[in-house]
C-alpha cells in the first residue's frame, strides 16, 4: 500500500490482511475497497469505510481471530486535528 492512501480505512485492511482479503470478507468490488482508501477530492472516501462494509470486517475478524476492534474504524485523535 501506498503512502498517499489514508488512514483508518489504510490500517484496517492491512490488519484484515490486504485489499483481497477484505474483498473476500465484504463480496465488495476490489475497485470499491481501494475508493476507501482515496481522498474524496479523487473519488474517494477520505478513510472512511462504510458502515455495512465495516460490519463485515468487525464479525470476520472476532470470528477468525485477527486484531481488528471498532476503534479502528475511526481516525486517531492526531489525523482529526490535522484534518
Amino acid at each position: 500500500m501506498s503512502d498517499d492512501q489514508l488512514d483508518p480505512a489504510k490500517s484496517v485492511i492491512a490488519k484484515a490482511g490486504g485489499v483481497d482479503a477484505v474483498v473476500s470478507m465484504t463480496g465488495n468490488h476490489i475497485s470499491r475497497v481501494y475508493r476507501w482508501m482515496r481522498p474524496k477530492d479523487k473519488g474517494g472516501t477520505g478513510g472512511v469505510i462504510p458502515h455495512r462494509s465495516a460490519s463485515s470486517i468487525l464479525r470476520h475478524a472476532k470470528a477468525s481471530g485477527l486484531p481488528i476492534t471498532e476503534a479502528d474504524f475511526f481516525p486517531s485523535n492526531s489525523e482529526r486535528e490535522s484534518a
